[in-house]
């Protein structure tokens, strides 16, 4: 009878190693059964498949194209002024806008993406040459023209553009990411307006 019981044990245990070395092959790629899935969850932003992106207005999608563009070029130049600049206040200035405009363009980017809309990649050749057109300017001509061009030109120009696509906006996550980013670009012009190669100009 003991003899019995422990032939049986072993014939069972025989069986269960058996299974499971069925069991884990088919999980195995390239097993008969059905693979382990080794797809990597989906990070956030990326798209999701069979998820189409939502409908993006004509006027929201070219708005959202060209201030990213913008919004590109002002963070390279405030770096350049960051770097080149000879007044501390001009610097402290465009260190500010290479925060504040990084943080609005990764934003912007963010919806951008969930909505399928591609933004520029690079500076256009425009921008390049306007970039160093500045970069060849040195001392106090740089920072009258950066204090002048970006810090006040450029920032009033923003504003108007984020005015209008605030009132017009079809897609309601842009509109308030616009409404979220024009304080911001007022506080800058408000800022640029104070520094001293401004002084006295509107």
């Amino acid at each position: 009878m003991k003899t019995f019981y422990s032939n049986a044990l072993a014939a069972a245990l025989a069986a269960a190693f058996a299974a499971g070395g069925a069991l884990a092959q088919s999980n195995t790629p390239g097993g008969n059964g059905p693979s382990v899935s080794t797809t990597v969850p989906a990070t956030p932003g990326a798209k999701t498949a069979g998820v189409k992106p939502a409908k993006v207005a004509h006027g929201d999608r070219k708005f959202m194209t060209k201030v990213a563009a913008e919004g590109m070029y002002e963070v390279e130049v405030a770096k350049l002024a960051a770097g080149k600049a000879s007044s501390p206040e001009l610097k402290t200035f465009a260190n500010m806008m290479v925060d504040d405009h990084t943080k609005a363009n990764a934003e912007l980017a963010q919806l951008a993406g969930s909505r399928g809309v591609e933004l520029p990649a690079a500076l256009s050749h425009g921008q390049r040459r306007d970039l160093e057109k500045m970069g060849k300017r040195s001392g106090d001509q740089f920072d009258r023209e950066f204090a002048k061009e970006v810090g006040l030109k450029d920032h009033k120009k923003d504003i108007k553009a984020f005015e209008k696509e605030s009132g017009k906006a079809k897609d309601p996550e842009l509109k308030a990411w616009v409404d979220k980013t024009l304080p911001t670009l007022r506080a800058h012009l408000d800022a640029a307006t104070k520094l001293p190669q401004n002084q006295g100009k509107g």
